[in-house]
């Protein structure tokens, strides 16, 4: 049975989908080998690009200071791993009802993937997992933003992409030209709270690949220090970490890690358990709110995407450069930062202990250490 481009848009959006964009599998034909779609369905002829939005009401909570697992639930994890694979899979149906073969991909981190041996001479190592942000680009759906988040005509940075594989032979959507939406106005740099986001002026810190023929390029993120300050490890953007470890001055702004040790490091302290204490309010976790919303979601997002996309999507609304128009600015005073500085004088030993000693024995710690 025909199967056309208008008819896959239709039910799309039929479904709830906010936008989509198609590709021929030749635009991809440059990306590295690991992430190249065709290595994962040779037979593929096109990409088809879902996108959802991001509410912007989302991010208000982390804004203000005062909620914070609407963002890990709305407008990250289960967007990405609940609300929008549900659509993406409805789609694939909607597809292979007229015979075709459909490939939904869910968007994996493909450098998290384990080393394996290939399966027959020849053939890659596994896992291949696609670039969705390139394929997002291919599908003209939109464009990279300087900070790596992929930014949408109609929605700016604040959208989720699925994609589709299929030997259908589909009408590919033009690619839309580097430029369109981003501006190159530093915010996502100079508000990331990281430090992550390289100067836009720094040539040896760029990426670029070749996608159906334009170069497509960005700031190369250092994504240890992103992946630190997105799971709470900042001090400067998590009351939480800040509560629980009040003494360290660790600068994630400087740090030297990678994506993966980062990794290592906050997911443990997010599962970990401590032995409660009579001067220690808490319970047995290290730190209560990512031990809470763990068990909830099974993932935990803090940082809000201060720089990447509040602050992009800020500079983008203000300069009419994307669709989706509101009626109120989303920033109504600054957006706050904690000191990564100690709160106040405490022991070397145990500060919880120290300071229950201090308040209702003062003097008895005298020449304790």
């Amino acid at each position: 049975m025909k199967l056309t481009s208008e008819m896959i848009k239709k039910k799309a959006r039929e479904l709830g989908i906010d936008d989509v964009g198609i590709a021929s599998i030749d635009r991809y034909k440059n990306a590295p080998p690991m992430l190249n779609p065709k290595n994962y369905f040779p037979d593929a002829k096109s990409v088809i690009v879902t996108v959802m939005r991001i509410p912007r009401g989302t991010y208000r909570g982390i804004e203000e200071g005062t909620h914070w697992h609407n963002y890990t639930f709305y407008a990250y994890n289960r967007l990405n791993t609940l609300f929008r694979p549900k659509l993406t899979y409805a789609l694939s149906c909607f597809i292979e009802d007229y015979g075709w073969e459909a490939v939904p991909n869910y968007p994996a981190v493909p450098e998290r993937n384990p080393s394996r041996v290939p399966v027959a001479e020849g053939k890659l190592p596994g896992d291949i997992v696609t670039n969705i942000r390139l394929i997002g680009v291919g599908a003209g759906v939109g464009e990279m933003g300087h900070s790596k988040v992929f930014l949408n005509p109609k929605f700016g940075p604040r959208v989720r992409l699925g994609s589709i594989l299929t030997d259908a032979e589909l009408e590919p959507d033009p690619i839309i030209e580097p430029g369109t939406i981003c501006n190159s106005c530093g915010r996502c740099v100079r508000e990331c709270p990281g430090n992550a986001i390289p100067p836009i002026t720094d040539p040896d810190k760029k990426l670029t690949v070749n996608i159906g023929g334009k170069d497509i390029s960005w700031g190369d993120v250092d994504m240890g220090r992103c992946t630190l300050t997105h799971h709470g490890f900042n001090n400067t953007i998590s009351p939480f970490h800040k509560n629980a470890f009040p003494n360290m001055e660790f600068d994630v702004g400087k740090a030297e890690i990678t994506e993966e040790e980062a990794y290592r490091l906050c997911y443990p302290i997010a599962t970990a358990k401590w032995t409660k204490t009579p001067y220690d309010s808490s319970d047995s976790a290290v730190i209560d709110y990512y031990n809470y919303v763990m068990n909830h979601v099974g993932y935990f997002a803090v940082c809000g995407a201060r720089g990447c996309i509040r602050a992009c999507m800020d500079n983008l609304e203000k300069n009419d450069r994307i669709e989706n128009k509101f009626h109120n600015r989303f920033y109504k005073k600054k957006s706050w930062l904690l000191s990564n500085t100690k709160r106040e004088k405490t022991g070397r030993i145990n500060p919880w202990r120290e300071k229950w000693l201090d308040k209702n024995y003062p003097g008895i710690r005298k020449n304790e250490y």
